[in-house]
Parts: structure tokens; sequence; C-alpha cells
């Protein structure tokens, strides 16, 4: 046999053995990350889900204090990612438009704010919620939509991160993916 068919014998029999290793790699993280931890409980998924309910009420009813309330004390980080229609979109008006564009202006309390001055009713609709993690920690991950009046502007897909304060579930990070709804057809 030749030294570069040895060579990638060698190479062909290494890929073979690695694969397995790293699924059982990939896996293990999995199952020691839960391994002391305490599972979540019925009544925490109820919390959490409260948290999230209670959300969506204090847009509706624009209540600021009720809102904020549901955050942790401190900098929350608060970011959107324009899905690449929408992104196309925007671009053909502003090409500046960013698809990930860090603010630190844009926040829980500025986004409340707006909501409080917009004379429209305003709502956010949660579909498809999932809530993992244990009973100190959490996501939440839903699919959403964002409707200012009758009209939707936003959908998209949103998750939270929360923790387990003393005073019960608190959001810690909220990010979501932003796609304009389709343009309508025009009559042509």
């Amino acid at each position: 046999m030749s030294p570069q068919r040895i060579y990638l014998a060698c190479l062909l029999s290494l890929a073979a053995f690695a694969i397995p290793s790293a699924a059982h790699a990939q896996a293990a993280p999995a199952a020691a990350s839960t391994a002391g931890s305490t599972p979540m409980s019925a009544a925490d998924r109820a919390a959490i889900e409260q948290v999230v309910e209670r959300f969506r009420t204090a847009i509706i009813a624009k209540d600021k204090p009720g809102f904020l309330a549901l955050f942790l004390p401190g900098t929350v980080a608060w970011e959107s990612a324009i899905g690449d229609e929408s992104l196309r979109r925007l671009r053909g008006k502003r090409p500046e438009t960013q698809k990930v564009k860090p603010d630190p202006q844009h926040n829980p309390v500025s986004f409340i704010d707006g909501i409080v001055t917009e004379p429209q009713s305003t709502e956010e609709k949660f579909r498809n919620l999932r809530i993992d993690g244990d009973a100190d920690v959490a996501s939440v991950v839903f699919d959403y939509s964002f409707h200012e009046g009758n009209r939707e502007t936003n959908n998209g897909v949103e998750a939270w991160h929360l923790v387990r304060t003393e005073q019960g579930w608190r959001i810690v990070s909220v990010i979501w993916s932003m796609n304009l709804p389709p343009k309508p057809a025009t009559a042509g």
C-alpha cells in the first residue's frame, strides 16, 4: 500500500472514531448540566407562565410599573435581529439599516415608554410557548406577533432568560427576530 493510501486510511479511521466521541461529548454536558440542580416544579412553570401573561397584559394596559417589575433591576439584554427579507425591504428605504444594531438606549424602559405614549392600542400575542430550565434559571421561547391598533407590525421568535429571585421569577434578557408582515398585493 502506498504511503498516501496508508495516510488516507489512518485519517478515515480517526474520523470514524471521532464521530462517536463528538456525539458523546455533546451529550455529556447536557446530562452534567442538570446534576445537582433542582428540577423545575409545576409551581415554577406556572409562575413563569404568569410572568409571560403579566408581560402581555402590561403592554395592553400600558402599565409601566407593572411591566418593569417583571425585570431584574439593572441592565437587561434587549436585542433584536431583523429577518433577511425584512432587512432587504428596509434597506430599500434606508440603506444604512443594520441586521443587528446594539443600542443601550433600547431597553425595557424605552420599550414601555413608547407603548405608554402611543395613542393606539398595543398588544403582543404569543403562540407555541416553550419553557425549559430548573428551579433557579429558565428560558422561555415563543412565536410572537406585535400589533398596533388592528395592524400587525412585526412577528418572529422571542426568547427570554429568567432567574428566580427571593421576589419571584425575573427576566434578565430578551432577544427576538423581527419580520415585517408581507406587503399587501397591489392590483396590477
